[in-house]
């Protein structure tokens, strides 16, 4: 779209002296190259202080940008500090192609002093550019930004993080169950630090960010500690945030939920989360209360409900039907009296009755449950799971 402000840019460079059009054909710049020392320019700027004229009538030609070709060039990098390359080793890069089309470098660095861009902030990877760029806005009697290259992320085993890493796209994280506030603090921790503080909110981060605490060596992607971070943003969430978060993916895994299903999950939603590291992870734990009935068994649970823990199971129906209290409280001290008369543990004795209210082995307290599904769903889920094992409650 704004080609054509930066082919007037190039033209105004030849124009001045600054630039010059070379005429060195593909076929010559390929010879060049292979006899090019490591580190030393591949052009040998032999049109630079030729006549136009000189070239062959209607011949191709590109508009290279006149380096300078002695002294240093100084980058005074905000991260990196003072950084020096010799001007003999920068070549007279091309600014317009045959064709008439800009190349990054000539557009970047226009575009950049058309929208009065004060820093360029970016990986270290793009640092050998700094010094060219330099020396168009040097010929083009521009004010240069500050120039501020970080460094980059890498993987577990220190090297540039890539696709062998398992690093995709943010929305990737975002379909693991990775929350924006999550993320955006743990890459910011990448690179920056603030004393000790790991847990950093968007406000803060704001308030405190600066450049001079940006690190000098690369960082490297734990997705461990994002899980960890991510935990801790769970937890933090407001309940009705978080369930405002999560009900896109809860409303597709659980499409048949009544309204009924979403108040007990809403009401149990903070026993969840120590077990949930990500979205995912408390959407897995939500089918407690959100899937439809008859609850589907994972395979341990399947393989708890032996002959023994089903006669368990039979005798705790009648004690919960019989619960006049159904408070936390009530409800652990019925079946701690009703473990004790049966010589039992209690988490041997609540077994069974743990895998009929979750389907699973492992859940959040069954005292914390029970109370919020009430007594009718607790003996309804009860029931179903008997009947469905041939095991009449009474």
């Amino acid at each position: 779209a704004r080609a054509d402000r930066h082919r007037a840019v190039a033209e105004q460079l030849v124009v001045d002296g600054q630039a010059y059009k070379c005429f060195t054909t593909p076929e010559e710049l390929e010879a060049l190259r292979a006899q090019a020392k490591p580190g030393m320019p591949v052009h040998d700027r032999q049109w630079r202080d030729r006549h136009p004229a000189e070239a062959p009538p209607g011949a191709p030609y590109v508009i290279r940008l006149k380096m300078p070709l002695d002294g240093e060039t100084v980058i005074n990098d905000l991260v990196q500090g003072q950084i020096t390359v010799q001007n003999s080793q920068l070549d007279d890069m091309v600014l317009l192609r045959a064709d008439g089309t800009p190349t990054y470098m000539l557009s970047v660095v226009v575009d950049d002093h058309d929208m009065a861009i004060t820093h360029v902030i970016r990986g270290d990877d793009h640092l050998n550019n700094a010094f060219r760029q330099y020396q168009l806005f040097a010929a083009m009697g521009w004010d240069v930004p500050q120039f501020t290259h970080i460094p980059l992320i890498h993987g577990a085993d220190g090297a540039k993080l890539s696709k062998r890493h398992g690093a995709v796209g943010l929305d990737a994280y975002q379909e693991m169950g990775i929350l924006p506030e999550a993320m955006c603090n743990y890459l910011l921790r990448l690179g920056w630090s603030h004393g000790d503080d790991e847990v950093i909110s968007r406000e803060q981060a704001i308030a405190w960010f600066d450049l001079a605490h940006v690190g000098k060596s690369p960082a490297r992607f734990d997705l461990n500690k994002l899980l960890h971070l991510n935990a801790h943003y769970l937890r933090h969430t407001p309940p009705a945030t978080l369930l405002d978060k999560a009900r896109p993916l809860l409303q597709a895994r659980y499409p048949q939920a009544s309204a009924q299903q979403w108040q007990w999950l809403e009401a149990g939603l903070s026993g969840l989360l120590p077990r949930a590291k990500t979205l995912v992870e408390l959407a897995d734990q939500a089918g407690i209360y959100l899937q439809t009935l008859p609850l589907a068994l994972t395979e341990k649970a399947e393989a708890t409900l032996t002959p023994e823990a089903l006669d368990t199971l039979h005798a705790l129906y009648r004690v919960l039907g019989n619960a006049s209290d159904w408070s936390h409280d009530g409800l652990m001290a019925a079946m701690q009296a009703f473990a004790e008369v049966g010589g039992q543990k209690l988490g041997t004795c609540v077994a069974g009755l743990r895998v009929a209210l979750t389907g699973d082995t492992a859940s959040p307290s069954l005292f914390e449950i029970m109370p919020i599904l009430g007594q009718d769903a607790t003996l309804q889920r009860v029931t179903m799971l008997l009947h469905s094992k041939n095991v009449a409650p009474q």
